[in-house]
């Protein structure tokens, strides 16, 4: 289960128990419409609630959004305590040209985004 908070200039994401295709698909079209009518567009991703994620999301992450929407978001902060997303974090920036920050406190990764 997801919640999607958006302003002008921001999506912020969280995620609750397990991350599904279907929610993807549900933040994949939020952050379409925001990209259509925002110039810069930041992001965070609040996933100190995920328990799991289906493959299936990491594929169509990696497969159709990183292509498709590459450049459009200019700060990308994720929120996590876990060792192993910190890492996929990482790894997005081979396809992701946005700045990427891991913060393990939601408050710092608010303020970073909006500076």
């Amino acid at each position: 289960m997801i919640t999607i908070e958006q302003t002008p200039s921001l999506i912020n994401l969280a995620v609750m128990g397990e991350f599904s295709l279907a929610d993807f698909k549900q933040f994949e079209e939020h952050a379409r419409y925001q990209l259509s009518s925002a110039g810069t567009v930041n992001l965070i991703f609040d996933l100190r609630g995920m328990l799991d994620y289906t493959p299936d999301v990491a594929w169509h992450e990696i497969k159709f959004f990183s292509q498709d929407h590459s450049y459009d978001f200019s700060k990308i902060a994720v929120v996590t305590h876990d060792q192993w997303l910190t890492w996929q974090a990482w790894i997005a920036r081979l396809f992701v040209h946005a700045n990427i920050q891991v913060f393990s406190d939601y408050a710092a990764a608010q303020a970073w985004v909006k500076s």
